[in-house]
């Protein structure tokens, strides 16, 4: 058994790209899950002139296709971070490369606290490993990844701590309303899929350090790489920082407990993904309201992965319903829990591979039970307010592709019956529009917001 030690590791110093000249073309190659919008934003410079260096992509492209050489005209922008990657995007999301991984299992061959570790969480007494399992589900994370840094912050599974206090505060967030391992792991998931998402979509941009440095992501870097960063970069003084995102910092507890994680890299997106037909979440004639545009599938920020719908046409309260959120395709029911429902497309049963329907406030009576196979059409569960915070009885639906949420505008928008999403200039704002007719999001519920299922 390897037994982590990094407390000897000093910073590595990392080479600095050089001052381009303005729309310089630069090498490229295309990395998985990369769109052109994004690369935009990340290299400076427009779209428009992406494409006038590679006249060769097609007029409409999602994802594009991993390892594609490109020339991206750069126009360089000063506190450029670190080139290191440290994880491969992989190897961060809950997907395919997790299948058949279970944390308590590992946790029973390392002598740390976490393999004894226990807590009330979300209902019930969990064992550090069934935490570390359950945030890793909910929002979607790598359960390696979140072991990972638990032991690379507080050596869960090399060290011992006398008392379950000592790991109040483990990951770095003081804040007496996150003490204990499961709303730590909470905080610090949360921050990772603002920092993934928003590298994704080409919304974050640059984040500052806690001796007041802005940094400027490496326009190269990936969506994990960037997210560790992000989340380093919250908590940790300078020094801590560059050794946290370099070769010797959290790359090396991860190569110590699950080997070199490079030579696991496989792309978990395609080029041009696209998906499947979907139908709208209710029956065709009856009218729902649309009450919110492109929003958080889990958590609160990134990924904006969601839409709600909401039955009838009155505003407000959580009142139950008769009404039936449906089936958008047909699936198997991989998960069925309070307030939720997992609707994997695929049918192999796991929502860690292909596309996967996510319902979410949906009331305990009447909610399809794990294992169900539905068709399209089929019901789902009654909308209500059940499951988390609801201002009123809807259901939330998103979606994700090999453990990886898609948001619900750009390049790959949420598309129902031909109703297509687009974000908004704030989450839970935006529309769907279906040739001529538009709805725009509004809690309101009024008029505007109102759509038939199966209008022509």
């Amino acid at each position: 058994m390897v037994r982590v030690d990094t407390s000897a590791n000093k910073a590595t110093p990392f080479p600095t790209r050089p001052m381009y000249q303005p729309g310089e073309l630069v090498d490229y190659t295309a990395q998985m899950g990369d769109n052109l919008p994004a690369l935009a934003v990340h290299f400076n410079t427009s779209e428009a002139e992406i494409r006038a260096a590679n006249p060769f992509i097609p007029s409409r492209v999602t994802t594009l296709p991993p390892g594609m050489p490109m020339k991206i005209p750069v126009y360089y922008a000063p506190f450029w971070g670190s080139p290191f990657k440290i994880l491969p995007d992989n190897l961060f999301i809950n997907g395919p490369a997790q299948v058949g991984f279970d944390a308590k299992k590992l946790l029973a061959q390392w002598p740390g606290w976490l393999g004894s570790y226990s807590e009330y969480a979300a209902g019930e007494n969990r064992s550090g490993g069934e935490i570390v399992d359950l945030v890793a589900l909910n929002f979607s994370l790598s359960p390696k990844l979140l072991l990972a840094l638990v032991e690379y912050q507080a050596g869960g599974l090399t060290q011992v701590i006398s008392t379950a206090k000592e790991a109040d505060y483990l990951l770095g967030n003081p804040d007496p309303k996150r003490r204990g391992l499961y709303l730590q792991l909470i905080w610090a998931a949360n921050v990772l899929n603002n920092g993934y998402y928003g590298w994704r979509q080409g919304n974050l941009i640059t984040f500052d350090l806690l001796d007041g440095r802005v940094e400027r992501p490496d326009p190269w870097q990936n969506a994990a790489s960037i997210a560790l960063q992000y989340y380093f970069s919250i908590f940790l003084e300078p020094e801590a920082y560059t050794l946290a995102v370099g070769p010797d910092g959290l790359a090396a507890v991860y190569r110590a407990l699950f080997g070199e994680s490079w030579q696991n890299a496989s792309p978990h997106l395609p080029g041009s993904l696209d998906q499947p037909e979907l139908a709208l979440p209710f029956k065709v004639g009856s009218t729902w309201a649309f009450t919110g545009g492109p929003h958080t599938a889990w958590g609160n920020g990134e990924p904006f992965a969601a839409l709600d719908f909401a039955p009838g046409l009155e505003s407000g309260g959580c009142t139950p319903t008769d009404e039936m959120a449906l089936a958008a395709a047909g699936g198997i029911v991989a998960r069925s829990e309070p307030g939720t429902v997992m609707l994997d497309l695929d049918g192999d049963g796991d929502e860690r591979t292909g596309w996967v329907l996510f319902y979410f406030h949906l009331a305990s009576e009447g909610r399809a039970v794990s294992g169900s196979i539905l068709q399209a059409g089929d019901p789902v569960g009654h909308p209500s307010c059940e499951g988390g915070r609801a201002t009123g009885t809807h259901v939330h639906i998103a979606r994700k592709y090999n453990g990886e949420w898609i948001p619900a505008g750009g390049v790959l928008a949420f598309n129902l019956d031909g109703w297509m999403a687009a974000f908004g200039s704030a989450p839970y704002l935006g529309s769907l529009t279906r040739f001529s007719s538009k709805v725009t999001a509004c809690t309101c519920s009024d008029a505007n917001s109102h759509i038939q299922a199966g209008e022509k």
